[in-house]
């Protein structure tokens, strides 16, 4: 006979926190939400309070601040979460500064058992232990002692069935208060400047009786309140809903959009790859990009681009500004500095699912790495790992452009050691001819497939790039030695195999 307690999780109304918290509050629970000043812990606390409150299910909110709780009430009553016809329907406030000021720890005790026999909650939040441990030092001879305080109030809290919030300003790892250890959930806020930006991170630091996401995770305060970007999460395959074997001989290929590439690479792009196009400033990476998106839009399949760059205007052709209005092609167009790779790669993931997306563009790797936050840039090929990881468990095909300095006498594919991330690579770049700046292209490698190892001339039209013939006789070309033996013929107007 099984005699397993179910415990229920409560939904917090917080995005992309009940991701971290392993689904969801556990009802009942004695729950800390710790960090330094302004670091988020009121708002995230009445947040989750108007998520959960009803007038069956009260909230009490003890506020120990020094201020009144009307002052306090004045700044939260800007976030669109607060609902100000709740307050006495759902929502108590009551203020407990003058028994911490003039009281002793049972005086309290007894102020907040009294109220919570009044209303009978289901939730209780108190506004902040750290003043209120402050405050009350000083306690007369006999008085029960700071721990055994802490041990009532959790007691009265379970035998009345609420779930309980103590917010504490408290930031040191060394010599935490007892009540610590006495917290069934402990929630973690923090927040650093680099730069102009400003960085705020949240880790669930213990939660009983659930398995919680590991690590620090970005937030934003957003006029909605908080908003939790939970960092991907790279799974091994066997976890995994089992797919198509990637790559192999007679599985689906996508085509580029441009004829005579799709037979450098074999036959197309297999489907599921991830493909790295790296070259030179002006070498066409960016309508290479596009033109797999139209090919794919043209075929049934929709795409997503995030441009880091440059404005749509710019980037993009009008065909492609047409799909996008038209809802065919997603676009995530940022130029903000201070993102995080959780925050773009969430953003990025939710647009892939409502558009059922199968091609997917980052265009390009350069302005990916400045638009994240100087804080992150330092893990920034651990993310994009962790990056194409996701995106190749979604089944999508990745396109990502890369931009090179263009040396002329060595071959590199990604300042950022990315090449080996990717199922292929395309690289581009420029050969003198003649006294000519021409183009040149060439397949470097997909992953478990034949390519032809040609490099091609190729040029841009009003339509997009045409890919012209082999360039024949000019060795050394990446070497910087080439042979003068006769220049490459001319790539034909539409020369289309």
């Amino acid at each position: 006979m099984n005699h397993k307690v179910t415990i229920a999780r409560l939904p917090t109304g917080v995005p992309g926190f009940d991701a971290i918290l392993g689904g969801g509050l556990p009802e009942y629970s004695f729950n800390l939400i710790v960090g330094a000043p302004g670091s988020g812990k009121t708002t995230l606390a009445h947040q989750i309070m108007f998520a959960l409150a009803t007038p069956k299910r009260p909230a009490l909110f003890f506020s120990v601040l020094g201020e009144p709780p009307l002052k306090m009430l004045r700044y939260q009553q800007q976030f669109s979460f607060f609902d100000l016809d709740r307050v006495h329907e759902s929502v108590h406030f009551i203020s407990l500064s003058e028994e911490v000021a003039t009281g002793t720890y049972a005086q309290i005790l007894e102020r907040i058992s009294r109220e919570v026999e009044t209303f009978a909650p289901a939730l209780v939040f108190v506004d902040s232990i750290r003043l209120f441990m402050l405050e009350t030092r000083q306690q007369p001879e006999g008085s029960i002692s700071q721990q055994q305080f802490f041990q009532q109030l959790g007691i009265l809290l379970s035998s009345w069935e609420s779930t309980t919030f103590l917010i504490c300003n408290y930031a040191s790892e060394t010599n935490p208060p007892p009540i610590f250890t006495l917290a069934d959930g402990l929630i973690l806020l923090a927040q650093s400047v680099h730069r102009n930006s400003m960085v705020r991170k949240i880790q669930i630091l213990k939660m009983r009786g659930q398995p919680t996401l590991p690590g620090m995770h970005t937030f934003r305060i957003t006029c909605d309140g908080i908003v939790v970007f939970p960092a991907i999460e790279v799974r091994d395959d066997s976890d995994l809903t089992p797919r198509p074997q990637r790559g192999e001989r007679g599985g689906k290929r996508l085509s580029m959009g441009a004829p005579r590439l799709d037979d450098m690479l074999g036959g197309g792009l297999p489907a599921g790859y991830s493909l790295l196009v790296s070259g030179p400033s002006g070498s066409g990476k960016t309508i290479l990009a596009t033109a797999f998106l139209v090919e794919g839009v043209r075929r049934g399949e929709a795409g997503v681009i995030v441009a880091f760059e440059q404005t749509p205007s710019q980037s993009l052709t009008r065909t492609i500004d047409d799909l996008v209005r038209a809802g065919r092609i997603g676009l995530i167009n940022t130029r903000t500095l201070d993102l995080s790779m959780d925050e773009i790669i969430q953003h990025l993931i939710g647009l892939i699912r409502r558009m059922n997306a199968t091609r997917v563009v980052i265009d390009s790797l350069s302005g990916f790495e400045l638009a994240v936050a100087p804080a992150f840039r330092e893990d920034f090929r651990e993310s994009l790992f962790r990056m194409v990881a996701a995106l190749s468990n979604l089944g999508v095909t990745v396109l990502m452009t890369s931009e090179l300095e263009d040396r002329y006498t060595d071959l590199r594919f990604s300042p950022y050691g990315s090449a080996f991330l990717t199922d292929a690579i395309i690289v581009q770049r420029y050969i003198e001819i003649q006294s000519r700046l021409e183009r040149v292209m060439a397949v470097v490698k997909v992953r478990a497939s034949d390519h032809s190892n040609e490099l091609r001339k190729y040029v841009i039209t009003d339509d997009g790039i045409v890919i012209g013939d082999i360039v024949p006789d000019y060795v050394g070309i990446l070497s910087g030695s080439p042979s003068p033996a006769r220049a490459p013929d001319a790539v034909q107007a539409g020369g289309h195999q």
